[in-house]
């Protein structure tokens, strides 16, 4: 029988394997794009059964600590850019007011099967991205959250082809950008609208609100976008 005694029912159990797992990298402090050991040896070492040594890996994976690749294995870091020649050619076809109307069709959808499908391991990796974000003191520390947030739900959705979907288009976005003027060059404000925004989102997809989740997104994406504008034509 595979893994820990307590039973896949334990309902510590998940967050317990995400424990151990958390440590076991701490001490080795593996370097970027090294391999972990295979599934069943994890298990063995963590004392974990197969189901929450998976259900770990994806919460570090949402959260950009770990990457997986079909096949390979899992990988510390995260995932390399694969095909760039192919993201920079969709780069060079579209612009900002595109990828922004991309966005706006897309995650509201990824948020909703978020609603219904995201774990408890899930939301709690999006609690922490909201709590973190407001602490940040420099736009980069603060689009690093964003951008993690808004990838956790995602894998929050639990569909593998959204996910790569959203990974295309994030790729894109970061690629193609009106550029990083600002108005406060210093870092965000303590009322910046995304933060409110960001806690809406998520307590839409913890009360299992697949319409709220979609409409809060959708109405997020719509303030980013009008906040872009407005920065650029300050600009201009």
């Amino acid at each position: 029988m595979d893994g820990n005694p307590r039973g896949s029912d334990d309902p510590g159990a998940g967050q317990g394997a995400l424990t151990q797992l958390r440590a076991w990298l701490a001490q080795r402090n593996l370097p970027s794009n090294a391999r972990l050991p295979a599934e069943r040896e994890l298990c063995e070492l963590l004392g974990v059964s197969r189901g929450e040594l998976r259900k770990a890996l994806a919460v570090l994976e949402g959260e950009g600590e770990l990457w997986r690749h079909v096949g390979k294995g899992t990988f510390r870091g995260v995932r390399p850019t694969e095909e760039i020649s192919s993201i920079a050619a969709m780069a060079n076809l579209t612009n900002p007011a595109e990828v922004m109307r991309t966005r706006a069709l897309l995650e509201p959808q990824i948020a909703g099967e978020a609603a219904v499908n995201a774990t408890a391991a899930d939301i709690a990796a999006l609690e922490f991205c909201l709590e973190r974000s407001v602490q940040t003191r420099s736009w980069r520390q603060y689009e690093t959250w964003d951008n993690r947030l808004h990838r956790t739900i995602a894998v929050a959705a639990q569909n593998s082809l959204l996910l790569a979907l959203f990974d295309t288009l994030n790729a894109v976005r970061r690629t193609v950008v009106w550029g990083r003027l600002r108005i406060d060059p210093a870092g965000p404000p303590a009322d910046h609208h995304s933060f409110a925004e960001h806690q809406t989102i998520v307590a839409a997809i913890r009360d299992r609100d697949r319409e709220a989740a979609a409409a809060a997104l959708r109405r997020h994406l719509a303030a980013v976008e009008a906040n872009l504008m407005r920065v650029r034509d300050a600009a201009e």
